[in-house]
């Protein structure tokens, strides 16, 4: 008789380098979530930066990627644009010095933008890296001509915590999650809602996010109180991750109104919720949805277009019907079932193994 032979999984040993906030602001990165559950799966994996002053950020990645070299045999690099960009390069510098292989992970819709201005630089990152992975087939075609071998790794969602529910013949309760900041574009939605209102709808919105302070979230308050629906609109604030479902669940309307985005969790777990989707036509959206297929999608800004595709699903309870199946369907593959075997493989190879 054969002898079969069970195997244990191999541990991980990992430093993840990013923005994690704490726990009470209610941000969750895709860093955090990814290490979370890398973490929950028995890997040894170690996080860093939880300061918000940008400074004590830096310095406590760099003293971690020292503190840390013993235990860690292969690092994660959250890399966006702008500051955070300098961030990534200093820290895979660090990582180099030190003899640790390194990953980078690239997000943020800016990013393809800043790669036109900073050619070089981004060049110089990527070619860096043992391997580079990306959420998103928007930036992985912008990248690939830098570096061939970006793995695309979905954002991932938790099917299991969102309850699915059809939205054939959807009524006008509109929700949008999202930080309140100006590349957000919070205040467009408080215009959808006006517009639906003054049209005869008995419209509702719940806005759910937390403030990046930047003055967007007093603008929003500001804008609905002038345009005489403060009493329709709801701002919960930020909440705790489990609580998102609950509100996904009371609408059937999800409005995404951003000026610049790549692929946002939330839109997605509107997907696996069963809402019907209305979005801006922005940076990797139109990669993620597929206007009247599983979304209907709009020019950024455009209040009166939005107003007018909410008001589209109202009349036509087939079209919703076909968007909100469709958009489960969609939504699946990014499960967490699907997308943290793809980490663990990438990251195991850059690590040698180990």
């Amino acid at each position: 008789m054969e002898r079969v032979v069970a195997y244990a999984p191999l541990m991980l040993h990992l430093l993840f380098i990013g923005n994690f906030p704490p726990a009470r602001t209610h941000l969750v990165t895709a860093g955090a979530e990814v290490s979370g559950r890398l973490r929950a799966a028995g890997h040894d994996v170690i996080v860093v930066s939880r300061w918000r002053a940008r400074p004590l950020r830096l310095a406590d990645m760099i003293a971690a990627a020292l503190r840390h070299r013993r235990r860690y045999a292969v690092a994660s690099i959250d890399v966006y644009s702008g500051l955070a960009f300098i961030y990534a390069e200093v820290i895979a510098l660090v990582l180099k010095r030190l003899g640790k292989p390194y990953v980078l992970a690239l997000h943020g819709g800016n990013l393809p933008d800043f790669r036109r201005r900073h050619p070089r630089r981004v060049l110089r990152l990527l070619r860096s890296a043992a391997a580079v992975a990306t959420p998103s087939r928007y930036l992985l075609d912008a990248m690939i001509d830098a570096r061939q071998d970006i793995e695309l790794i979905p954002n991932g969602v938790d099917l299991a915590a969102l309850r699915h529910r059809e939205r054939s013949g959807p009524s006008p309760r509109l929700v949008w999650i999202r930080s309140f900041h100006a590349m957000y574009n919070p205040s467009l939605a408080v215009e959808v809602l006006a517009l639906l209102v003054a049209h005869g709808h008995d419209a509702q919105l719940v806005m759910v996010g937390p403030d990046r302070g930047d003055g967007s979230g007093a603008a929003v308050r500001k804008l609905a109180d002038r345009l005489g629906v403060a009493s329709r609109l709801l701002l919960p604030g930020g909440v705790p991750k489990a609580a998102l479902a609950g509100y996904l669940d009371e609408a059937d309307i999800f409005l995404n109104t951003t000026n610049v985005d790549n692929t946002p969790v939330s839109v997605i777990e509107a997907m696996a919720a069963g809402l019907c989707v209305v979005s801006t036509r922005v940076g990797g959206i139109p990669y993620l949805l597929q206007d009247q297929v599983d979304a209907l999608l709009v020019p950024p800004g455009d209040a009166a277009a939005m107003a007018a595709a909410v008001e589209r699903l109202l009349a036509d309870r087939v079209l919703a019907g076909n968007l909100s199946r469709a958009a489960r369907a969609s939504a699946e593959r990014f499960d967490w079932g699907r997308v943290l075997p793809l980490w663990t493989a990438l990251l195991g190879r850059a690590g040698g193994g180990s």
